[in-house]
């Protein structure tokens, strides 16, 4: 087969290897290994290209300038990046990147997903993807360890699970860091209406307490990322994640992470000991990325000992059932406390709820706004706010609806006016 027909093919499909295989094999016996890792990202990759370049001329075939562009970024991808998800990674209309063994690789666009004709030349080149990923954090993936979170350092969150785990050959996923909007561009997005970004605006301004609840995928971090935005600049803050995501602008932000154990079982730092030591920090405010166990209870007990303002996001399906799971987590921790005392701690620590969800459609947007309005011991009561109304789908299963808000309960009211913030009344023009 002639090398041009050779070439177009391996751009089509990942079944003939070899080609991109040879020239990374003569790339890596031409480059200096040392010299190259002086260099920056950019440096590098320019440098790869250069010395490919010059050796396919020495190889004498006369390739077309477009043939010969792709064998270049291909054989440079598979030498310094993560081969054939690379241009997956360049496309920023990709939000994930969902890899089902070597053959199978769907990714998320606007909220929908989709099968694209990537695929891996083998299992073998999967799991050398796989091991360049984790070994930029110190990780290891194999049978004793099929499990492993990281992050690539461009900051995207990865998940890796192989055999005997996953059955049907290693699978990975990859999610990008969502792009930090300000409020009013969700508003332009319809995600939720002028109203409702006023009202929010308003209850961060005044410290009161939020929980932003959701299912997956329902853009949970994009909507605390757009909250956290209003707070005010002179605010010491303290944010806590898993996988940094948040993007603060505010001058005065410290960001926490947590960290996995090691290899020999030891190092790990959890949520909750970041939850803890932020207390000795002198935090205005505290953001945590996702309340998921143990740590839930110390969240509201800062809430209810002076750290008014909070945010944080859970996962649930409606606001009430946030707050259900909210007893659930708290639940959790070493401390065996009654059901009464735990739900004193939330009717006391959250003041609004955000629901989120995402349309069939692939639209996010709020679905409800709700104040907890309940006593001390008493059942969880959820006052809406605003709340979405859904027209009937049509033909094409476009989600269309909308906001209707309520008036404000008095002591949401009440604390609302004594922070200086004022709300038009329910029936008025904003």
């Amino acid at each position: 087969m002639a090398l041009r027909d050779r070439i177009q093919q391996t751009e089509r499909t990942s079944d003939e290897p070899d080609l991109v295989g040879h020239y990374r094999d003569r790339l890596l016996e031409e480059i200096d290994l040392d010299e190259l890792s002086r260099l920056k990202p950019t440096q590098r990759r320019a440098r790869l290209e250069r010395i490919l370049s010059t050796l396919l001329s020495a190889d004498g075939p006369v390739l077309a300038s477009r043939d010969r562009s792709a064998l270049i970024q291909r054989v440079v991808d598979d030498a310094l990046g993560l081969g054939v998800l690379e241009p997956l990674l360049a496309d920023e209309s990709i939000t994930e990147i969902m890899v089902n063994g070597p053959r199978d690789v769907f990714v998320e666009r606007m909220g929908r997903l989709q099968r694209v004709p990537t695929t891996f030349a083998s299992e073998e080149q999967l799991f050398q993807t796989i091991d360049r990923i984790v070994s930029t954090v110190n990780r290891r993936v194999d049978e004793s360890s099929p499990m492993v979170d990281a992050r690539l350092p461009t900051g995207e969150r990865v998940n890796v699970i192989i055999p005997p785990l996953a059955l049907d050959g290693p699978s990975l996923t990859i999610r990008r860091f969502p792009r930090p909007y300000r409020l009013g561009e969700l508003v332009e997005k319809g995600s939720l209406d002028v109203h409702a970004a006023h009202l929010l605006g308003a209850c961060v301004r005044a410290r009161l307490n939020i929980m932003i609840s959701g299912g997956t995928g329902t853009g949970k971090t994009t909507f605390l990322n757009a909250l956290s935005g209003l707070i005010p600049d002179h605010e010491r803050i303290v944010t806590i994640e898993d996988a940094a995501e948040l993007s603060l602008q505010q001058e005065h932000v410290v960001r926490l992470e947590s960290r996995p154990a090691n290899v020999e079982g030891r190092g790990q730092v959890t949520i909750r000991d970041l939850v803890r030591n932020s207390l000795r920090m002198r935090p205005d405010r505290i953001v945590v990325g996702e309340v998921r166990g143990g740590e839930t209870l110390d969240m509201l007990q800062a809430m209810n000992t002076g750290h008014e303002g909070s945010l944080a996001t859970v996962h649930a399906n409606s606001a009430f059932d946030a707050m259900g799971r909210l007893e659930t987590l708290a639940s959790m921790s070493e401390l065996e406390l009654p059901v009464a005392t735990i739900r004193d701690q939330i009717n006391s620590a959250i003041d609004v709820v955000v629901q989120l969800e995402r349309g069939v459609d692939g639209t996010r947007r709020v679905s409800e706004v709700a104040a907890l309005v309940s006593s001390r011991r008493d059942d969880y009561v959820l006052a809406p706010l605003v709340t979405f109304e859904q027209d009937l789908l049509g033909p094409d299963h476009k989600v269309t609806g909308t906001f209707r808000r309520y008036p404000l309960p008095d002591l949401l009211a009440a604390r609302l006016r004594r922070a200086g913030e004022s709300l038009a009344p329910v029936g008025s023009e904003p």
